[in-house]
């Protein structure tokens, strides 16, 4: 593990510049649609850059052990957000509290860009890796469960999002 000389507090992530539209060690997944870049990772915090093509949602879940956010940079998100619809567009920060159901969605023509990351780290990186390419919204569900990701099911949502799409 590294120590920062400035403070001496240790650090496990490397310094450096991950580049736009780029992984960290070409780290790339493709998951139902989206596209996501591995930006930085270590026990802290994992963050990830995402396109989101028209039409792409990630439904309405929770992390009870991480909080997440998104900074928003172009386009505009839709957001399912405890219960509540929101709007996210480029240059504002989704704050999104362990424990709160919380979804993102591209209503758009457009696409939309975000840079996410939660904190702390825990499995999202093993939950990617798994759902690379995975074309089964059933098995999504399923191995994402198994990494401290749990959905909600329709009947435990106050709205649906897909219906502001108009």
């Amino acid at each position: 593990m590294k120590t920062s000389v400035a403070n001496m507090v240790q650090v496990n992530t490397d310094p450096g510049i991950t580049a736009a539209g780029t992984g960290l060690d070409e780290v790339e997944w493709n998951i139902l649609g989206h596209t996501y870049w591995m930006k930085s990772e270590g026990e802290a915090c994992f963050c990830f850059e995402t396109l989101d093509p028209p039409g792409t949602f990630v439904p309405p879940h929770i992390h009870p052990t991480q909080d997440e956010f998104i900074y928003v940079l172009e386009g505009r998100f839709d957001l399912y957000l405890d219960g509540q619809h929101h709007q996210a567009n480029a240059g504002d920060l989704v704050r999104m509290p362990m424990g709160i159901p919380h979804g993102y969605y591209n209503l758009t023509d457009k696409p939309t860009r975000g840079l996410f990351w939660v904190s702390p780290a825990r499995r999202l990186r093993e939950l990617f890796d798994n759902l690379h390419n995975l074309g089964d919204p059933e098995e999504v569900v399923r191995q994402s469960a198994l990494r401290e990701v749990q959905f909600l099911k329709p009947e435990e949502m106050a709205f649906d999002p897909l219906s502001l799409k108009g």
